[in-house]
């Protein structure tokens, strides 16, 4: 059984469908373009996501703040995210945030199981609208609503909830290890080149 879902698991990675511009990429160029779009972020990094996925984007979240040293902010203090779904409706929790904290140079990672969350949806056209590069995660259906938002769109073919959840932990962590190897090189290369 255990090995089985492994193998599922492995399958659901390998076979991860990213695309930008409407067009499908290659997994390492998606990557790269993810990479870049992290660089390139002069503000702060938004990651966002519901129970489970919440859960990923809070560790990744604190994996850019720790290991990468990089700004970002998941907008899930709970005083903050009552007020604004009592006050707009669940649906706008997000997307009312960001309208008052996101600026043209941030970036936002939204993470959707099924890819039709409607306050994941709200908070990406906010982004949208406010020019920001956006990066999305999601599985179930294949026209999901999210996969069709992002500039760089991560989509996994599974309707298990467990799967897509760890197979978009998986996608995030490796960002995260292949950056600080990245790091690591930079720093090696400008330590040997200083001696």
């Amino acid at each position: 059984m255990i090995k089985n879902r492994l193998e599922k698991l492995g399958n659901v990675i390998l076979k991860t469908v990213c695309s930008s511009n409407n067009e499908i990429i290659e997994t390492d160029e998606a990557f790269s373009l993810f990479k870049h779009f992290i660089e390139n972020t002069r503000g702060n990094v938004y990651v966002i996501g519901n129970g489970g996925s919440a859960g990923i984007a809070s560790h990744f979240c604190n994996d850019l703040i720790k290991a990468l040293k990089i700004a970002s902010n998941t907008l899930v203090d709970s005083n903050v995210l009552t007020c604004l779904a009592n006050d707009y409706g669940y649906e706008n929790c997000f997307s009312e945030a960001l309208k008052v904290n996101m600026k043209r140079d941030d970036l936002l990672v939204a993470i959707s199981s099924s890819g039709n969350s409607k306050n994941i949806i709200n908070a990406v056209n906010v982004a949208k609208n406010k020019k920001v590069n956006v990066i999305s995660l999601s599985g179930f259906l294949q026209n999901n609503l999210l996969r069709s938002l992002g500039t760089l769109n991560f989509w996994l073919d599974a309707c298990d909830y467990g799967l897509v959840e760890m197979g978009h932990f998986f996608l995030l962590h490796t960002l995260v290890d292949c950056y600080k190897e990245i790091q690591k090189k930079s720093l090696n290369e400008l330590f040997v080149n200083v001696q």
